[in-house]
Parts: C-alpha cells; sequence; structure tokens
C-alpha cells in the first residue's frame, strides 16, 4: 500500500513541475543553494520531480516490483512497525544518495538534480539483501540473479562516476543502493547471517 501511495504522489508532482518549470527549478537539488540560502526541502524534494516521461516510469517501474517485495519482507521481520521502516528505507535512501553531491557541488550554483533514483536503489539492493538470488531481468528480458546484478550494478556506478561524462548522478545510484543493503542490519543485526546462509545456501 505504502509503495503506491509514493507512486502516486511522486507522479503527481512530477507531472505538476512537467508543467510548471518554476516548480522545476524551485524543487530540484541544489547543493549551494541547500548550504548557503539553507533550502533545506531540496533534500528531499527532488526525489518526488523528474527531468521527463521515461525517467519517471522506469524509476516508478522498479519501485513498483521491488517496493511490494519490501513491504512483504518487512511485515514478515517487523510487524506494525513495516510501513514506518519502508519510510525510512525510501527516505534515508533519498537522504544517503546526495551526500556526496552536497560536499563536491556545495559551491556550485550551476549543478541540479532531480529523480528518486537514489531511493529506488535503497528498495531494490533491500530486495536484494533479503533474497540474493532472486532473479532480476536486465534490460526487462535477461535473467541474472540479483546478487551477481547488485556486483555489476556497484561496479558501472562507481567507473561511470568517476568518468563523469554523462549527466547521470551515478554516485547517488551507488549510495543509495549501499544504504539500502545495509539498512535492514541496521534493523535487526541478525539478519546478516541470514543473508550470509541464503548467499551460500545456492552453492
Amino acid at each position: 500500500m505504502i509503495t503506491w501511495i509514493v507512486i502516486g504522489v511522486t507522479t503527481l508532482v512530477s507531472y505538476l513541475a512537467f508543467q510548471n518549470r518554476e516548480l522545476m527549478i524551485k524543487l530540484q537539488f541544489n547543493a549551494a543553494k541547500i548550504i548557503h540560502e539553507k533550502e533545506y526541502y531540496r533534500l528531499i524534494s527532488h526525489a518526488f520531480i523528474h527531468a521527463n516521461w521515461t525517467h519517471l516510469i522506469v524509476n516508478m517501474f522498479v519501485l513498483f516490483f521491488f517496493g511490494k517485495n519490501i513491504e512483504a519482507y518487512f511485515g514478515y521481520y517487523f510487524g506494525n512497525r513495516a510501513t514506518a521502516y519502508f519510510l525510512l528505507l525510501y527516505f534515508g535512501g533519498i537522504l544517503a544518495s546526495n551526500i556526496l553531491s552536497l560536499i563536491k557541488q556545495k559551491d556550485n550554483y550551476y549543478y541540479n538534480a532531480v529523480g528518486a533514483s537514489g531511493a529506488v536503489s535503497a528498495v531494490l539492493f533491500a530486495a536484494i539483501f533479503f533474497n540474493p538470488w532472486e532473479k532480476l531481468y536486465l534490460f526487462a528480458v535477461i535473467p541474472i540473479p540479483g546478487i551477481l546484478f547488485a556486483i555489476g550494478y556497484l561496479f558501472y556506478s562507481y567507473q561511470k562516476d568517476k568518468k563523469g561524462d554523462d549527466n547521470i548522478a551515478h554516485d547517488a545510484h551507488f549510495l543509495g543502493a549501499v544504504f539500502g543493503f545495509i539498512f535492514p542490519i541496521l534493523l535487526k543485526p541478525n539478519l546478516f547471517g541470514q543473508f550470509i546462509d541464503s548467499l551460500f545456501a545456492f552453492l
């Protein structure tokens, strides 16, 4: 249920921002304005707007499929705290994913970013943590075990961030993913042992 709410709110706010350029500018991540003008709301608001419909649909598609898995896992392990923990995971992913950009771009008024990719990466990697061998479909066609996808995703994000040859915030993807993986351990440390058992059960 909470996954649908997040998708609905994000889609609505993104649609409004598509229609209103001033709203897009007002809500986007801008480290210099956060640091020097104390517009702290941008740390969160940027995750509810997207560059275009493709950007929005891809993020919400991934969130839909893995968000419902996380709701089920959290419901099983944490009971009535599941919704609160889901929101902590999602919003924590938003904040964690922008740490490096906040530091690196703190004096750059021309650097802007939008999108929920950091939070969605957190949800995706939390799902991989709970079931590392579940198949993910690369390009929606090629089946690949989640744990192998995770390793490849982190390596790719790290390399692309080092190159910096596109307009994608790969550091946000990387940090959001790492946060999502460690978040369940922070909530319940003995889950790490379960992860190890699941990892080697395949061998």
